[in-house]
């Protein structure tokens, strides 16, 4: 069904074209689990993940950092600047716990260390229908509620950069233009998400790709587009 609605190559091969197009001095992934997507990261790439069970099975070939704990304790404790100093990432993909408010926050975290060039690319943005996007598993293909995302930062940091791939299976949100120094998203928090927690899919269904800004599974058009943001030369 997934690859019904979605037709075009798959989420992994977008992850490919985002590295060899940006190649990212510094790659960050929160969500390692197999160790398929980071694998994806090629020499001179810094790759750095984090999992709280990561079980990699894939081979890598760059410089590959992993840290097995929750994304929270990641930030908190300053791992990055342990690895790379003060220097931003380039590039980061979200495919954490798939609740809204956690990808909220690894997106905050995320900000504090990444540069006016840096991207960020969300997984799992574009649901296949309301029983896979809720926040209980109920079944075996599944989102979780992190489309709302896309809708919050749409709403509280409009100046933000943001479209959603229509990649199978899942979609992909690329978000540039972002701002180390914006605290608007951490300060309103709690606020945010009392408003968005127990919001039904039904708010967006009927207009998934106006509210989820969708563009078509096409490289020469995100790549035109990433190359009018400044993102690459």
């Amino acid at each position: 069904m997934a690859a019904a609605k979605l037709p075009g190559v798959p989420y992994g091969t977008w992850l490919t074209r985002f590295h060899e197009l940006l190649r990212p001095d510094v790659y960050l992934e929160i969500g390692v689990a197999s160790g398929r997507t980071i694998a994806l990261a090629r020499p001179p790439t810094i790759a750095i993940g984090v999992d709280p069970l990561p079980t990699l099975v894939e081979p890598v070939s760059a410089q590959t950092h992993i840290f097995p704990e929750p994304s929270d304790t990641f930030f908190a404790e300053r791992r990055l600047h342990g690895v790379i100093r003060d220097r931003p990432f380039d590039l980061a993909f979200v495919d954490g716990l798939h609740t809204f408010e956690q990808a909220l926050r690894d997106f905050i975290n995320l900000e504090t260390c990444s540069a006016s060039r840096s991207v960020i690319v969300f997984h799992d943005t574009l649901p296949l229908d309301e029983p896979t996007q809720r926040r209980e598993r109920v079944t075996q293909f599944w989102t979780g509620d992190v489309w709302k995302v896309v809708v919050c930062l749409r709403r509280y940091r409009p100046e933000l950069v943001i479209f959603t791939i229509a990649t199978p299976p899942s979609g992909l949100t690329v978000v540039t233009n972002l701002d180390p120094g914006s605290s608007g998203l951490r300060d309103a928090y709690d606020r945010i998400v009392e408003r968005y927690r127990d919001a039904p899919f039904s708010t967006i269904e009927a207009s998934m790709e106006a509210d989820l800004c969708v563009v078509s599974n096409d490289w020469d058009l995100v790549q035109a587009r990433l190359r009018a943001q400044g993102v690459v030369e």
